[in-house]
């Protein structure tokens, strides 16, 4: 019977260490304090941080929101973001994104002091996650996929990985935290020659293609584990679905990770936890 990887029992004892993280902290005086920086009312953003509040609220982890017009200028989130690296009091900060094409979000994010870069946008942060140095954080999802991995139980040492897209969000800086636990990545993208057949010889498969239900069952085999990272409406609107073709492939596979309830509900535990981590270094 193919096992579900839910995100929930995951999140559920993140939570619970963050919260005795915090504990500690604030009998030091500190209380860890996440900035949100938030262009305009963007549906999907405003969802996105409603989750992080109620995620927040559990763990005792302070939110500060800065809140911007959508026809402010980039001056003006350039200026909200040094305000943050300034204060001593707000240990991460999250940039929505994307912004609205008129910002300059490349300068935006260069901005950002990479110790309190909580979600792995700079350019430091990701030479940390490549490096294996404790220079700001990795992506929030990427990170999130090893969670769900090592929560399950699931070797990665000397097993070999297929991550199905390229993206700085996802699949670079996931097959370097891969790499780091000595696993064998491969990445596949659209211009992968026989993708089929490289997925198919994997014993794990991540999947971050960004288009519905593009992974199919060609792809698998029956002692593999399948992570999904996408999430999109269906072709109807009726429902959430993910880059795997679900139906099709949950039969043949050990394990798979549906949606939702799976990696996309673990993201925002791994973002709090950088907060939290963030706070106890800058006791150092």
């Amino acid at each position: 019977m193919t096992q579900l990887l839910r995100g929930a029992p995951v999140a559920k004892q993140m939570q619970e260490q963050s919260a005795a993280r915090v504990a500690a902290l604030v009998q030091e005086g500190i209380t860890p304090t996440l900035a949100l920086v938030r262009v305009g009312n963007r549906p999907d953003d405003l969802s996105y941080e409603r989750g992080i509040l109620k995620r927040a609220h559990e763990a005792c982890v302070q939110i500060q929101t800065i809140m911007l017009p959508q026809d402010c200028i980039t001056q003006d989130v350039l200026d909200a973001v040094v305000s943050i690296n300034k204060d001593p009091h707000i240990h991460g900060a999250l940039l929505f994104r994307p912004m609205p094409h008129h910002i300059d979000q490349r300068a935006v994010c260069a901005a950002l002091d990479p110790q309190k870069d909580v979600d792995g946008i700079t350019q430091d942060s990701l030479y940390g996650t490549f490096a294996c140095e404790p220079v700001g954080f990795a992506p929030c999802t990427a990170e999130a996929v090893i969670r769900m991995l090592d929560f399950y139980e699931v070797v990665l040492e000397g097993t070999q990985v297929a991550v199905v897209g390229r993206s700085l969000v996802v699949g670079r800086p996931l097959a370097a935290l891969l790499l780091a636990r000595n696993a064998t990545p491969t990445i596949c993208h659209s211009k992968t020659q026989h993708l089929e057949q490289v997925c198919a010889h994997a014993q794990v498969v991540v999947v971050a293609t960004g288009h519905p239900q593009s992974f199919s069952a060609v792809g698998t085999n029956a002692k593999q584990v399948v992570v999904d990272v996408g999430i999109h409406w269906d072709e109807d609107a009726q429902k959430l679905v993910g880059d795997v073709d679900f139906a099709n492939v949950k039969p043949i596979v050990a394990a798979i990770s549906p949606v939702p309830g799976g990696v996309g509900s673990l993201t925002t535990a791994v973002l709090i936890d950088h907060v939290v981590t963030a706070a106890e270094r800058s006791i150092k």
